[in-house]
Parts: structure tokens; sequence; C-alpha cells
């Protein structure tokens, strides 16, 4: 990327400055500069602006104003690139672009082509291989691009690939595709025998556009099927294989097509023909003047011209592609057949008393003889087929469509569709098999890896756009509705498979701006019921699409198109409340056509529905073409179709080309013949409806196989085939704005002009906006956690080298985030998620890149070292080679020694001889034992190729046998669903004929019901009319009855009517009221609906340009993270050539130096040489003067010659000794240089040793330290805390003993008290039995006089409030015991939890005391273990001063050695001295003696080295045992690590025990508190009751006076009465306390007496009485209070809540104070 200059970023600033917004209008947009708003007073909604063309000011809504980017975006090569996306700057980038021809421009991750006018330079063979193996990035946008990514990603990831153009008719989809097979076919290259060539692939769409292709109004050469062109690779990449499946062909525009269209080009072709014998044979000489299926050769002489040469071009290709002269014969002969049966045309129904039959007999004879087959066999084939085409459709069973079994005698067609219907099929049979042929010629059976698919289907046909007012055909909706299946596919890959990948990964992102895409369309076409297997001609209320509307309306006698278009609106037409444009469908004015939108409602196509549905029904003409082919009489013909007979190269006339030449291939035609063979498919594939939805569909399912790679071919101007542009108000493009503008903005001069208003449809339909959108703000590259860190791990070597290059990584995520910490990538250019990394556009491109760059240096440095290695071999060799000269060299002069030799001469004559026949006989063997070889190698291949053969045959045979297997078994499965749903039908109207038959029984009751009441009626009417008859009495009562009933139902009536009026007149008023609030909600909700869409408009525009701005502001941030890091670079860079710099000063001043000292020694060495040249001269005055004493000594040779050999043999004799001890002395110098070394090891070693022994032990100190603190911490703490439970437990023992001996004192005391008060009651219960005998007596004596009847309640109250007492205290005591018993049973627990308590503390200190003796016994040997390594460090210490000791004697040895080694040389010069002279025997011997004091010396030094070796030893071993320690120690101290952890678990057990008891001990204490104040309550209430009881001795002897007193008056008999009262009542409280108390037989006997005193005193009837009540109750026991809730509200005197319901007329005080101490208590 270039930098830009200061001019260019000064006028980028001045442009966002002025903000600059595009202006939509309905004809384009216009730039303008938008007016700040501050200083403007404009309504909301409203913006104002300044166009630059003009300079006009205008105020417009917001939504028509879009920003507008920097002239430098005007030609990005990716529009995802741009700062604002909308959709004018992207047209704007798409008209600069087309201007300066620059045709392909990048969407994000597709490609945008528009149609190029003419045949652009930029499809070279050139520009092909500037594409050639670059990556995405590095290249512009191009389809070679495409094409090349695609390749890419095929051969790294080993993944099938396809590229699938979109767009309209006449865009240029197959061109595109041309130049992506041209591409793939130049640069990739096929392996072995060329399958597919160059010439190949041009041949092939040569054959397919003259067979293909025919002129449409749309496009003058476009093509009417869709196809799918698959290219198998090898593992290298090359082409090995290939193949073409076609499905969709218009095979009916043969026969009839649109007015001013043509049909295929190949007739045109042959008609054309230059060829005279060919045309004879073919009868072409003599053309019909007319042709009812219109085919007529070309008027123009230039048009028929270029016709005869593309006939020779297509023979030609024909001939490249293998097609042999007689198969492209029988091509012809059916071509020129199927244009004379359109020469003899059909007669009309009128015509011939209603016979079919041929209008022109001669043309007929003519297409008969080239057909192979009679006249009469043409034409019953054509025309007499009902019967037999009845039989056969009956005979079918449930593969056949519900048309074809449910018609008995076939359709009734006319003879000219039944003509067509051959033609058709002819044409069809005849394509299929050029298919078939193509496929013969591109097969191999080379072994495929992978393929690549392209797509190529017809686009987008709108006759409104080609200037044509006619109705789209049905063919044409076919092509539009796999044109809306692949946009619908690409929605769901763009958009659809993203978001679930982001969802899946846990990655979120917000795209609220992104509408989801309605698939109406399609659904109006395609959509299936769920009852579509039942065979049934009613019309359920489900809906269905177009293609299954049509099946059912073929099957309904009378159905028209008016019904078919009836059911189509019902389903997906405009309802009532729809909004405009909710619908996919739209009435039109005209009759029999209807609106439907493509392309998601911007491309509404008009369809005239007329012939529709004669279309749907079978024609048995077509039907009979394959079988009149096979049995044509001309063998070319019939076995070219007999042989494709039994193949399975075509599904249901549908799909062709499924032959399996690979295994991919094979592989195809099974995903499609699935497709076909499963569920609904294997029962509706015959029908030609349902066929169009399953062609489609095993499309898509062979595409989704594969990874997609989508190009857009855009129209850029609306032009037709004739060239003239039509009107932009004849198209369907909504305009955001309605000002009165300029056409639109003009581009630079010179650049072509686009329709804009046709391009932004094109663009808003491909939803590109929305997709580039997505990729800008989503993360479109992502790869797998082990797959990223393997491909990008070269990229961080410091993780590689720290875990190895092929290191297994446990948590990846964990890696690939180190990973990605060291790549130092911006935050917001990747994302984590479950399993993939997720990464913005481009960040992976650029990690590729840097990859790239690394293992290309990885891979110089390898390359250096192989180049490195390949020289020294060679090096090598040449050595070899140079000894190989030398020794042929050698031989060569050995040879040229011995040639004359006689010998030699015969040796070399008669050994050729001897060869000669010996390799004659081995020659003659050899050629035996080839021609075997040579018979058995021809047998193995004849029987290999023989066996291919069959293997292929047995191959093809089991592909067909598992595809007939498949369908008769997806047949089967379909006739089981078919039975599944009418039984299931059955159920169904078996259910309902009984609910029906209940409805029936339910009214024929009812009937009855209303029979019965008018034979009632009746009978009364007639009662009336003979009442006159009946007497007066009976009548007249019954004629009352009647009238008043009568009256009655008038009024009721009246009441009724008069109700309802009313209920009437409120329901109609509230009605009128709610339809007025009704209707100003209505205006309310459309007025916020309205609001509603422009806040969501002006939320998405805004929402995008926040988008646009924000990943503006992320680029920025990735730039500046780039610039950053650059600058780090930089930086370090820098440093490191300051670094440099200043190591070079210093060398330089070094060399300074050093340059300087050498002037100075060379000064010094100078000096020397004079000093040298001294010495020479005074030298050769010794040598002058000693040449003069060896001429005196020479006179004296003669003497001394004896002397002078026994000298020399000394001297021979002292030079052996010399060379021995010089031996010696070189070996003992490698030992002792060996000994060195070792000694320099180990010294490291024992030093490295030190450091890392003294460490550790450093910290083992340290680390013990902290133990023994911690544990004497611990020990502390468990000391306090024994200590602290130990109190604890003395005080809960003294506690224990406390409330034991309180327990015991009060348990004494209360069994003595409640001894002594039941005493003490006992005494007063028998005192009140005297009184109550002596009151008896009293009242005996006084049966006359009645006593005071004060006295005697009060007596009444008084013995009541003494039972009551009596009882309270009885319940009391009873609760007390049962609270002792308790409090015993916890006494009890107390007493084990403190037992248990006792043996765990004590197991506890045993426990401490072991720990404590064992830390001791550590502690000691701790001591003894740092004795033993101080002592060991000591000794080591002393060990490296004696080795130093030892190194430095080393060392002097060595220098002794040098000096015995200069003193050596010395006396090797003196000896060569005494050779030249004499010398005496005393040097000699001293010498001697210096040499064995040399050996003397020698053995020391060997004995020392011995001692060394020896003392090395032993400190390996004195190591060896300090580390053995050094373990034992670790694993003694993991043990007392281990064991005081074990201890802490149980300390914390012990202390949670010891809080469990202390909870039990409080809780007991607490049950303690509660007994003690039951305790003292039950005293208080003992106190309260004796007083109550002295009171009640008191009443009695109050009570005995008053009743003395009382004996004289007349009241006895109300004393009677209140004694019998008090006895019931003491009866009733007996009767309710008589299961909680005991039976008191002394009380019982005077309550008896008491009965009988008063059974006395009464008289006989009232005692009975009296006495049956008495006797009605039960004996009571102990005196007790009445429960809480009985029935007179008397209330427990415990509770404290409320006193007893007493009398209190004559309480004194003492029974009020009694009372305060009872409520007290």
């Amino acid at each position: 990327m270039r930098a830009k200059t200061e001019e260019q970023i000064a006028a980028e600033e001045a442009w966002y400055e002025t903000e600059k917004v595009w202006l939509v209008h309905k004809d384009g947009f216009s730039l303008a500069s938008q007016l700040k708003s501050e200083e403007l007073s404009l309504p909301e909604g409203k913006v104002r602006v300044k166009l630059d063309h003009d300079g006009a000011i205008l105020d417009v809504d917001e939504d028509d104003v879009e920003k507008a980017n920097a002239p430098s975006c005007d030609r990005l090569e990716d529009l995802a690139s741009l700062v604002y996306l909308n959709e004018s700057s992207v047209l704007h980038t798409l008209r600069q672009r087309y201007g300066a021809s620059l045709l392909h421009t990048y969407a994000g991750p597709s490609l945008l082509v528009l149609s190029p006018r003419g045949a652009p330079a930029v499809y070279s063979e050139k520009v092909m291989h500037m594409f050639k193996g670059c990556r995405r990035e590095d290249m512009a946008p191009h389809i070679y691009a495409v094409a090349q990514t695609a390749y890419r990603a095929m051969l790294m990831s080993r993944q099938d690939q396809s590229i699938i153009l979109l767009g309209s008719s006449g865009s240029g989809k197959t061109t595109s595709c041309q130049h992506l097979v041209q591409y793939l076919a130049t640069i990739t290259g096929t392996s072995g025998n060329k399958v597919f060539s160059v010439e190949k692939w041009q041949a092939l769409y040569t054959l397919l556009e003259a067979f293909g292709n025919s002129p449409t109004i749309m496009n003058g050469n476009a093509t009417r099927f869709s196809q799918i062109l698959s290219l198998d690779f090898d593992q290298a990449g090359q082409v090995a294989s290939a193949s073409i499946q076609t499905m969709l062909l218009e095979k009916l525009r043969v026969a009839r097509r649109p007015a001013s269209e043509a049909t295929f080009n190949v007739f045109y072709y042959l008609l054309a023909c230059g060829d005279g014998t060919l045309r004879t044979e073919l009868h072409l000489n003599h053309l019909a003047e007319n042709n009812v299926f219109g085919i007529m050769p070309l008027a123009k002489p230039e048009e028929k011209q270029k016709a005869a040469q593309q006939f020779s071009k297509l023979q030609t290709a024909m001939k490249v592609l293998g097609i042999s002269p007689d198969e492209q014969k029988a091509c012809w002969l059916i071509l020129a057949a199927i244009y004379h049966l359109g020469a003899a045309g059909a007669t009309k129904e009128a015509a011939e008393a209603g016979r079919k039959q041929f209008a022109r007999h001669e043309w007929a004879q003519k297409a008969a003889y080239l057909l192979g087959c009679s006249l009469e066999e043409l034409s019953s084939a054509i025309f007499k087929h009902q019967h037999k085409g009845g039989t056969l459709q009956r005979s079918t069973s449930f593969r056949q469509g519900p048309e074809e079994s449910s018609l008995g005698d076939g359709p009734k067609m006319s003879a000219l569709e039944c003509l067509e219907g051959m033609a058709s099929g002819l044409y069809s049979e005849l394509f299929t098999l050029l298919i078939s042929l193509v496929n013969r010629a591109l097969k191999s059976s080379q072994h495929s890896l992978c393929s690549m698919m392209i797509v190529d289907t017809p686009g987008f046909q709108n006759p409104e756009q080609g200037g044509s007012a006619r109705g789209a055909s049905f063919e044409e909706l076919c092509h539009n509705y796999a044109q809306d299946r692949l946009q619908r596919l690409f929605h769901e890959r763009t958009f659809v498979q993203e978001l679930e990948r982001y969802k899946e990964e846990n990655i979120e992102l917000a795209f609220d701006d992104i509408e989801p895409a309605a698939d109406d369309s399609v659904a109006a076409v395609d959509q299936a019921s769920h009852q579509s297997l039942v065979r049934s001609l009613a019309r359920t209320d489900e809906a269905r699409g177009l293609l299954w509307l049509l099946e059912e309306e073929a099957l309904v006698p009378g159905a028209t198109e008016d019904t078919l278009l009836e059911r189509l609106f019902s389903y997906y037409g405009p309802q009532e409340g729809d909004k405009k444009g909710q619908s996919p469908l739209l009435r039109s004015s005209k009759p029999h056509h209807f609106l439907l939108g493509h392309s998601h409602g911007t491309n509404w196509v008009e369809y005239n529905v007329t012939g529709w549905l004669s279309y749907t029904k079978q024609n048995p003409a077509t039907q009979n073409a394959p079988r009149l082919l096979q049995d044509s009489q001309k063998k070319i013909i019939s076995n070219l179709f007999l042989g494709r007979a039994g193949s399975a190269t075509v599904l249901s006339g549908s799909i062709a080309g499924l032959e399996g030449g690979s295994q991919l291939a094979l592989r195809r035609a099974t995903s499609m013949r699935k497709t076909f063979t499963t569920g609904m498919a294997a029962v509706k594939k015959k029908s030609l409806c349902i066929q169009i939805k399953l062609q489609v569909d095993a499309l898509i399912d062979t595409i989704k196989r594969s990874k997609m790679h989508f190009v857009h071919c855009f129209l850029p101007v609306a032009e037709g085939w004739a060239g003239e542009p039509r009107s932009a108000s004849s198209r369907r493009v909504s305009s955001s704005s309605e000002l009165d503008l300029p056409p639109g903005d003009p581009c630079e001069a010179g650049l072509l002009q686009l329709d804009v208003p046709l391009l932004r449809a094109q663009l808003r339909g491909s939803r590109l906006l929305d997709a580039m959108r997505m990729y800008r703000q989503g993360y479109p590259d992502h790869m797998v956690f082990s797959e990223f860190r393997r491909r990008f791990d070269v990229l961080a070597p410091h993780l590689t080298k720290k875990h190895g290059r092929n290191y297994i990584v446990v948590d990846e995520k964990r890696a690939v985030e180190e990973l990605l910490e060291s790549l130092d990538l911006e935050k917001s250019s990747c994302c984590m998620g479950l399993s993939r990394v997720f990464f913005r556009a481009g960040t992976l491109a650029r990690l590729e890149e840097q990859r790239d760059e690394q293992t290309s240096r990885h891979l110089t440095l390898f390359q250096a070292a192989c180049r490195g290695y390949l020289a020294r071999q060679h090096f090598k060799k040449r050595k070899i080679q140079d000894l190989a000269i030398r020794c042929v060299q050698k031989n060569i002069k050995k040879n040229k020694g011995v040639k004359d030799w006689p010998w030699w001469k015969l040796f070399t004559t008669v050994r050729p001889l001897i060869e000669v026949q010996l390799s004659e006989e081995q020659i003659r063997n050899k050629d035996e034992e080839i021609q075997q070889l040579r018979s058995k190698l021809e047998k193995v291949e004849k029987e290999r190729n023989e066996l291919r053969l069959n293997s292929d045959r047995l191959e093809t045979r089991i592909s067909e046998l598992t595809s007939e297997l498949t369908d008769e078994r997806n047949t089967g499965e379909s006739a089981s669903q078919l039975l599944d749903a009418e039984t299931a039908e059955r159920l169904r109207a078996e259910k309902e004929m009984k609910e029906l038959q209940t409805q029936y029984d339910a009214l024929k009751k009812q009937m009855e019901v209303m029979e019965m009441e008018v034979m009632e009626a009746r009978l009364i009417r007639a009662a009336e009319i003979n009442g006159e008859v009946d007497d007066d009495d009976a009548g007249g009562e019954w004629r009352l009855k009647y009238e008043r009933a009568v009256r009655e139902v008038d009024f009721t009536k009246k009441r009724l009517q008069q109700e309802l009026e009313d209920k009437l007149e409120v329901e109609q008023q509230s009605k009128r009221q709610l339809e007025r609030r009704l209707g100003d909600l209505q205006a309310d909700s459309d007025e916020s609906q309205r609001a509603l869409q422009q806040l969501k408009k002006k939320c998405q525009r805004l929402t995008a340009e926040l988008q646009d701005t924000k990943l503006h502001l992320e680029g920025q941030q990735v730039r500046n993270h780039e610039l950053e890091k650059k600058q780090r670079r930089f930086d370090s860079e820098l440093s490191q050539a300051h670094e440099e710099a200043q190591r070079e000063k210093l060398q330089r001043e070094k060399l300074q130096r050093e340059k300087d000292m050498l002037l100075a020694e060379a000064f010094s060495l100078k000096q020397q040489l004079e000093e040298k040249d001294m010495d020479i001269a005074g030298f050769t005055q010794k040598v002058v003067s000693l040449e003069a004493e060896l001429q005196d000594i020479s006179s004296q040779e003669s003497k001394d010659e004896a002397s002078l050999a026994k000298v020399k043999k000394q001297l021979r004799d002292l030079e052996a000794k010399v060379k021995d001890q010089e031996e010696e002395l070189d070996e003992q110098a490698g030992t002792i240089q060996m000994l060195e070394q070792a000694k320099l090891r180990l010294e490291m070693e024992m030093e490295r040793v030190r450091q890392t022994h003294s460490k550790e032990m450093e910290s083992r100190d340290e680390e013990v330290e902290e133990a023994r603190q911690s544990c004497q911490k611990k020990l502390k703490q468990m000391e306090v805390q024994l200590e602290e439970e130990y109190e604890d437990k003395q005080k809960a023992l003294r506690e224990k003993r406390e409330l034991e001996s309180k327990l015991a004192a009060l348990s004494d005391q209360v069994s003595q008290r409640d001894f002594e008060s039941e005493k003490r009651l006992r005494k007063d219960l028998k005192r009140t039995k005297a009184l109550l005998a002596d009151a008896q007596i009293m009242l005996d004596h006084l049966k006359n006089n009645a006593p005071s009847k004060r006295e005697i309640a009060q007596l009444k109250n008084q013995l009541e409030e003494s039972e009551f007492t009596c009882a309270a205290a009885v319940k009391a005591r009873k609760a007390m015991e049962v609270e002792i018993e308790d409090l015993h049973l916890q006494i009890d627990d107390i007493v084990k939890a403190k037992t248990a308590l006792e043996e765990q503390l004590s197991r506890l200190q045993r426990e401490k005391n072991e720990i404590q003796n064992r830390l001791e016994e550590d502690q000691e040997d701790m001591n003894e273990l740092m004795k033993k390594h101080k002592a060991a460090v000591a000794q080591a210490s002393r060990d490296l001063a004696q080795m130093s000791d030892l190194q430095a004697q080393l060392e002097e040895a060595n220098k002794e050695k040098q000096d015995l080694q200069e003193k050596l040389q010395a006396l090797q010069s003196q000896v060569e001295f005494l050779e030249q002279s004499m010398v005496d025997k005393s040097l000699v011997s001293r010498q001697e003696a210096k040499i064995r004091e040399l050996e003397t010396r020698l053995e020391f030094e060997r004995t020392q080295v011995k001692r060394l070796e020896s003392l090395a030893s032993r400190l390996k071993e004195n190591m060896e045992k300090l580390t053995e320690e050094r373990d034992q120690r670790a694993a003694a101290e993991n043990r007392e690590k281990e064991q005081n952890k074990r201890l802490q678990r149980q300390l914390r057990d012990t202390k949670e025990e010891m809080g469990e008891l202390a909870r039990k001990e409080a809780e007991a204490s607490r049950k303690k508190h509660e007994l003690e104040m039951d305790l003292e309550s039950l005293e208080a209430a003992n106190q309260s009751l004796q007083a109550d009881l002295k009171l009640a001795f008191k009443r009695i002897g109050d009570l005995q006076a008053a009743i003395e007193d009382e004996m004289e008056s007349d009241e006895n008999e109300d004393l009677i009465n209140s004694l019998q009262d008090m006895v019931t009542k003491y009866q009733k409280r007996k009767n309710k306390l008589e299961g909680d108390s005991d039976v008191d037989s002394e009380l019982e006997d005077r309550v008896d007496g008491v009965k009988s005193w008063l059974s006395k005193n009464k008289g006989p009837s009232k005692a009975a009485s009296d006495d049956g009540s008495l006797k009605s109750s039960s004996p009571t026991s102990h005196w007790k209070p009445l429960p809480p809730d009985r029935s007179d509200d008397e209330h427990d005197p415990v509770d404290g809540t409320s006193r007893p319901r007493y009398s209190h007329n004559c309480l004194s005080d003492s029974d009020t104070e009694a009372k305060l101490a009872e409520t007290n208590a």
C-alpha cells in the first residue's frame, strides 16, 4: 500500500469537512453537500442539502440522504472496504470501475461481475499466468481469481469445491463459466492422456452451445438448460477426469416457443450445411415453405455463411470429443427427422372425420425414412397410442404418478400436441445421448481425490425487461424458480450458517440491521402438502405450491386455469389487512395472468398460465420416442440407443449425464438418484411438475456437499437481443424519492454509463449489501484450535522450543491463547469460540503472509545447507575421480611395459574367443527366457484386460442393481407410507362417521321428544274443544289453569322481549362506541406503524453508519497497532545499530592500539635484526677460525678413527634412547592432558554440585525451620486447645455433679412433698367425706325446711373449686414425673458423651506425645545430617584445595616438561654437533645422568596422576553418598508433612466433636434451667393448692354452720335442686376426665349417697327422671381441670391466660387472693 501524499491527505480532510452526501432519487443519485442544521429551523426528519452540479439547495427527507466516501474510494477493489457502505456508494464505485473497463469487483467473499460489451482483453492466456499460484489477497478481482482461490482451497483442504454463478439472463454467466473452465484446464493441466485439454473444453462448449442455446428476447445466445460441470483432480492437483450433468432442458422449445424467439442453434447450423452429400442424404436440398415447429432457414446471406461455419466448427468439435462419423450421422438423421416432422404437420380435429394423421405425408415419409421405420409405425407411435398407453399406465405400480394411474384411456390430445410431443421426445433423447458421449470422452479410470463443480443455470427471465408485452411461460417459471433456490442457498450460506456458527461458539454479535429473508416466492412454487402421498381428489385447505396445484388440477375433471389461479391466490395472494409488498403474488389486469415477485420482491414477473394444465399431462408420444429410436432399422441409430436402454444415465427423463466415469462421478450420481428415490420423490418422480422440484433439489443437494464460491453477474444496461435499450419506466424498481432531478451524476469523461435503477434492483435482490455488512462486522475466517496451532506455531519459535515441535497439548484453547498473545494481534481482530478461533476479514491473510515469509527464510537456510552438502559430495566425487584417473594412468603405463611380451599377446588373443563361445550360449538362453516371459506377459495382460472389462461391467451392473434396489426399496417405503396415510384417512373417516352417528341419535331423540310435546299440545287442544261436553266443575278447573298458564307465558314473552330489546339497544350503542374507538385506534395504529417504519429505517441507517464508523475505527486501531509494532521494531533495530556502531568504534580504537604496538614491535625487531647482523659477523669470524681448527684436526684423522667410531656408536645409542624418551614423554603429556581435562570437568561438576547442594540445603534448612516453627506453633495451639478442653471438661464435670446433686435433692424433695401432699389430701378427703355425711344427715333432718339459696350456691362453688384445684395438682404431678424422666435420659447421654470425649482426649494426648517424640527424633536426625553435611562440605573444600594444589603441581610439571623438551632439543643439537666434532666422554655421561633424572621425574609424575585419580573416585563416592542422604531426608520430610496433615485433620475433627459436646452441654444446661423453673412453678402451685385446701376446709365449716342456721327455713326444695345440679355437673366433669384419672370408690360412694338422698326427697316421677339422668353418668376419679377446648370456655389454670368461669357472687377476699396466686402460677 503506497503512502499518501500531503495533497491527497489534505484533499480527504477537506472532503470530510464538507460532509458530502448522496441524494437518492428515482433516476439514480447525485452528489451534494449537507448543510449544518444548527442554524436552520427544519421540521423533524428533514435535512437541507446543496447539489454540487448546479448549486441548488433542497430540503429532503433523511432517508433520501446517504453518506459519500472520499474520491480515493471510487475504484476500490473490494466493496466491503468502503468507509461508508450504502447503496449509492456501492453503485458509484461500480459505475467508476465499469467506466474504466474494470468489470470485476470483490463484494466481501463473493465476486461481482458486470457483463461486458464486446470481448475485452482481460481474458487472455497471459492474464491467466498472472494469477497462477497466487493467494486471493495478492490478486485483483477477476473471474480467474475465483478459480484460483477455489483451486487453492481444494488443494489445501482436500474438500470438494463449487463455483455458483447467479444473475439475470444475458448477464454473462455462461461466458464466465467458460473462462473458469479455461483457466482450470490451462493452469492445472491434465495427468497422463490429456483427459481435459484446452481443445476438449472448447469443443465441449461448442457442442453445448449448438444443442442447448437459442436466441431469446433477453439474450442473443441464451442457455436453455442447467448444467453441473465437474472436474475431478488427483493428488498432484491435475485434472484426472471430468463429467457433466444437465437438467431442466427446454425440450418443448423444439416445437413450441414464445413469439419472436427462435429454436435451438443446431437446426439453423444444419439447414445452412454446405456439404451436398449430407444434405442429399438428409433430404434437405428442397426445404418446405412452412413448418409447424417454426424451424425455417436463415434469410440473410451473411447469417447463412456464419451458420455454415459454425456447423463445420461443430463437426470438428464432435471429432475432438471422440464422436465417430456414424454417431455424428445418427445425430444429423434425428435432427433432420424432427425438421421433416414439422414440415409434415398434423390435421385438425374437425378434418378427416376426427382422425389424427399427418397433413403432408411426403414429408412424414422422409422423417420415417431418416428414423429407420415405416410411415405406419411412425404414425402409430405419434397418434395411435391411447389404448396401449392406457394399458401401460394401468399396469404401473406406485412408481407412476397419480395422473398416470387415474386416467383410464390416456389424456385426450390434439394431433398437433401429439406431434409436438414426439419432436420434443426425440430431441430430449438426442441431447441425453450427446451428454453421454461427451462424458465418455472426458472420463478416465485414474484415481481422483476431490472435485470442483461449476454450476451454470439460465438466469432470471422477465419478458418485460426485453420489451415484450407477453406473459412469461412455464419454462421461464422453472428457470426463475431455480435461480430463487440458488439465491436462497446463498442466503443460507452467508447469513443462516454464519449466525448458527456464532451461536454454537458463544460469540455475541449484534446484527439488528440485517433483516431475515422471505422465501415466499419459493414456497409459492414448490411448497408441499403433508398429505401429498394420499391419492385423493379432495381439495384440502392446506397451502401448497404452484407445482403441486398443477398436478392436482390435472386430476380434477373440468379444472381450468381460473380455478388454478383462485386456489393459488387463496394460499399466497394478498389477504385483508396485509400491507403492500407482503404477499409474493399479485393479481394482473389480464386474464389468466399473475405477478410473482422474485429476488426478494425486487423482480416482478408476469406469467401467463394458459396451457399449463395440458403441459402437466403426460404425452404418450413423448414416451414412445425412445422405443421408436431403439427399434429403428438403421443400425447406427438403434445401436446407440439400445446400448443406453439398460443404463442408468437418466433419472425419469430429467437429469442426464449420470455415467460413472470415476469414483467421484459415481458418488454424485448416487446422490442425485437418492434425491429421486426417497420419500415423496419415489411416488411423484414420474410427474412432470414434481420432476422440476426434484431436479432443483438434486442440484442443491449436490452443491451443499462442497465448499461454495458465489459469483454474482449483473446486467449493466437493460438491452435486449436487438440492442435497443428499454425505458426505465417499464421496470419495477422502487425509488426512494420523486424529486425532479437530472438522471444522476455523470461519471468521468469517456467512461461507460450504467442503468442505475436496474443495477440497484439487482443489488437489492441479491442482498449483497447485507452480506458485506455481515462480512465486515463478523468473523468470516475461522479455524479449529488444533489446526490453527499446528499451522501457525512456526510464527512463535519460543513456544515450539518450549514444548517441542510435535508437542501434545491437553488444553488446545489455552495453547491457542498463548499463541495469539505471542503473535501480538489486535484484540478486536480475533475472537475465541468454544472449538474455533475466529478472525476479522484480512487477519488470517496477514498471518498466512507472515507464515510464508518465515517458511521462505527457513527454506532458504535449508537450501543453503543442502547446497553445501551437495558441494562437499561433489568435491569427494572429484577426489575419487582424480584417484581413479591416476590408477588408470598407472595401468596404462604398466600395459605399455607388457604389451610387447609374447605371452601377453597370446593371452589377449585366446581370451576373447573363449568369452564369445560362452556369451553366445548365454544369449540363446536369455532369448528363450525373454520369449517365455513375453508370452506370459501377453497372457497376463490379456487376462488383466478381460478382468478389467469384467470388473467395469460388474461395477456398472452393481451400480444399476443398487439403484434399482434403492428404487424398489424406496417404492416399498412410499407404498407403506401411502398405506399408512390411507389407513389414517380411513380411521379418521370412521371416527367422523361415529361422531355423525351419535349426532344423528341425539337429534332423533330430540325429535321424539318434540313429537311427544306436539302430541301433548294436540291433546290439550282437543281437551279444550271437548270441554263443553264435560261437566262444568272439571272443565272450569282445567280451563282456569290453562288460561293462567297462557297469561304467564304471554307475560314472560313480553318481559323477555322487552329485556332483549333493551339489551340489543345497549349492545348497539356499545358497538357504535367500539367501532368509533376501533377506527381511532386503527388510525393511530397506522400512524404509529408508519412512524415505526420510518424510525426503523432511520435506526437501520444510523446503525449501518455506526457500524461503518466502528469498523473504520477498528481499522485505524489495527493500523495504529501495526505502526506501533513497526516503531518498536525500528527502535530495536536502531538500538542494535547504535550498539554495533559503538562496538565498531571500540574495535577501531583497539586496532589503532594494536597498530601502535606493532609499529613499536617492528622498531624493536629492526634493532634486533641489526644486532643479529652483528652477531652473524662475529659468527662468521668464529667459523673461519673453526675451519682452520678442523683442518688441523683432519690432519690427525688417522689417529682418531677408532675413537670416532666408538663415539658414533655411543651417539646412536643415545639417539635411540632419546627417541624412546620422547615417545614416553609424548604419552605422558597426553595422559597428563587427559587428566587435566578430567580434573577440570570434575572441578566444574563439583562446583555445580556444591552450588546446587548448598542451595538445596539452604532451601531444605529454610523448609525444615519453617516446618519446625509451624509444628511448634501447632503444638502450642494444640496444647492451648487441650488445656482449654481439659478446663471445659472439668467445668462440665463440676456442673454435671452439681446438676446431679440438685436433681437428686429435687427428686427427694418432690417425692417427699408429693407423699406429704398426698397424705394431707387424703386426710382432707376423709374430712370432706365426713362433712358430706354430716351434710346428708342434716339434709335428711331438714327434709321439710329449705336452706338458703345463697349458701347452697356458695357451697357448690367451693366444691367445684376444690375439685378443680385437686385435678390441677394431679396433672402437674404427672407432667413433673415425665420431665424428670426426660432429664434422666439427657443426663445419661451427657455421661456417655463425656466418656467418649475423655477417651478421644486421652488418644489425642497420646498422639501428641508420639508426635513430640517423633519431632525430637527428626530433630536429632536433622542435626546429625547437618553435621554430616558440614563435614562433607569441609571435606569437599579440602579436596578442592588439594586439587588446586595438584593443579599447581601439574602446571609446574608441565613447565618442567617444557623445560625438559627444550633441554632435549638442546641435547639433540649438541648430539648433532658431536657428530661433526669430537666430544669427550664426560659430556656424554652428564647427558645420561640428566636422562636418568628425567626418567625418575616421569615416574614421580605417574604416581601423582594415579593418586589424583584415586582422589577423584573417592570424591565421587562421597558425592553419591551425599545425594542418597539428601533423597532420604527429603522422603522423611515428606512423611513428616503427611503426618502433620493427618494430625491437623484429627485436630479439626476433635474441635468439631468438642463443639458438638459444648452444644449438647448448653442444651442440657438450658433444659436444667427450664426444669428448675418448672420446679419453682410447681412449688408455687403446691403452695396455692394448700392455701385453697385450707380455704375449702374453712368454707366447709362455714357451710356446715350455714346449714345448721338454715335448717328451719322452708326452702329445702331449692337446696335439693342445687345439690342435684352440682351432682350433675360433677358427673359431666367426671365423664370428660375419666380417661385421665383413676376411680376413687370412696368418693363415688359419697356421691351415690347424695343421689339417694336426693331421690328420697323428690317425687316419684321426678325422682325417676333424675335417677335416669344420674345413671347416665359414669364414675369419676381424681379432680382435674377441663381441657383447653371445652365448651364452657374454661381455661387451664396453669396457663395463666384466664380464670375458670365460676359464680362470683359471694367471693371473699381470700378467694380473690387464691385466684391471683393461681393465675401467677
